[in-house]
């Protein structure tokens, strides 16, 4: 049999090592599986992401997730898969891991573990982060770190719009200062380029470290002063020294929803402001506003005003209102979409651009509108 030049080995894989439960990074398993099964090592709390949903009966999320990766956009309006490149044709699936013949075997039971495949010494550490059963892995032979989707060279996915559990910013912080003490001379993240050489290693984790430490921290003061979300996001905000990175920008992760996600994480979702405990229904809401406007024309006017001004996000807002009344309005359900159109062509985040422009889609197209 001739090797595949895709190939670099036909060497027996004798061990697979999930960094985490998320599709994309188990859904190609099947491809290495050979005669001889091979090992398949995952954190003990394996799939505990997707866990509460599917015993709950949501899906919703998956509605959502297709939504956040622009799986229903035009190739030339899906420029981006959040941090992962766009291919065609679109994946599909679950964004988890499925039992069956790629179910893990093995367990990592505790903080760390070593193993050894092949003659090859590993150590296995917990790390929750971008999810709770994630795990990074030390090869200390070569000094590297496989750090799984706890780093990237984005700002990190403290909170995913797809809809998801809690994830803990203080554990995810920690878990970068574990990675920290490692020294290690390359670090390859989840997703995008490896970072090289041990003072650069060091230096991204370290800044990567503080920048989510500092989302907690800072957040967690301004709770301690009683301000409400939609104040905490501009109460915190990000020093230049790590707003400044190029491996801090908000292309898939965004710092704004990481300091929601704090406070709804420690607080759930009542903000403190006793008006809010029982908020008129959007409908209700939306009657009063077009009243105070001095009539739905008005309103739309007004809607239409902010959007050829570029004011969009106040077009969208105001569109909103005009929707909760009558869901299908034509004229508003187009101001929306035009608004969203013009908020995504500014945006550097993709995961909000993809979810613009989808919803956007589907105003004009007469399908899900929120």
């Amino acid at each position: 049999m001739s090797q595949d030049v895709r190939y670099p080995s036909l060497k027996p894989v004798k061990a697979i090592i999930f960094t985490h439960s998320h599709g994309d990074h188990t859904g190609g398993t099947a491809a290495f599986l050979g005669h001889e099964r091979p090992q398949i090592w995952a954190h003990e709390n394996f799939g505990s992401e997707a866990r509460p949903l599917v015993a709950g009966g949501v899906s919703f999320q998956n509605v959502r997730g297709a939504r956040q990766a622009g799986f229903g956009l035009p190739p030339e309006e899906r420029i981006n898969n959040g941090i992962a490149p766009v291919r065609y044709p679109k994946r599909g699936g679950s964004a988890f891991a499925s039992d069956g013949e790629t179910k893990p075997t093995h367990f990592l039971e505790g903080d760390r573990q070593t193993i050894e495949v092949a003659g090859i010494e590993l150590e296995l550490v917990s790390s929750p982060g971008e999810t709770n059963d994630q795990l990074f892995v030390w090869y200390p032979a070569s000094r590297v770190l496989f750090a799984g989707d706890n780093f990237y060279r984005s700002f990190p996915n403290l909170y995913a719009i797809r809809g998801t559990p809690s994830r803990s910013v203080r554990l995810w912080a920690e878990s970068l200062g574990k990675l920290a003490e490692h020294h290690a001379a390359a670090l390859v993240g989840g997703h995008t380029d490896p970072v090289l050489g041990a003072s650069e290693v060091a230096q991204v984790v370290n800044d990567y470290r503080d920048a989510v430490l500092f989302i907690h921290d800072k957040t967690v003061e301004g709770m301690n002063k009683g301000l409400t979300p939609d104040e905490l996001v501009e109460y915190v905000q990000l020093p230049v020294r790590l707003a400044s990175k190029d491996y801090l920008q908000p292309f898939y992760g965004h710092p704004e929803w990481g300091v929601r996600s704090v406070f709804s994480g420690y607080f759930g979702w009542f903000d403190g402001n006793p008006t809010n405990l029982f908020r008129l229904s959007p409908k209700s809401e939306a009657e009063r506003v077009v009243k105070l406007a001095g009539g739905a024309d008005r309103l739309l006017k007004a809607a239409n005003d902010a959007l050829a001004a570029d004011d969009s996000q106040w077009a969208a807002q105001l569109a909103d209102y005009l929707l909760a009344i009558d869901k299908n309005d034509s004229e508003a359900r187009r101001i929306k979409a035009d608004a969203l159109t013009k908020l995504a062509r500014n945006m550097i985040n993709a995961t909000a651009r993809n979810y613009c422009l989808t919803v956007a889609h589907e105003l004009r197209e007469g399908t899900k509108s929120r």
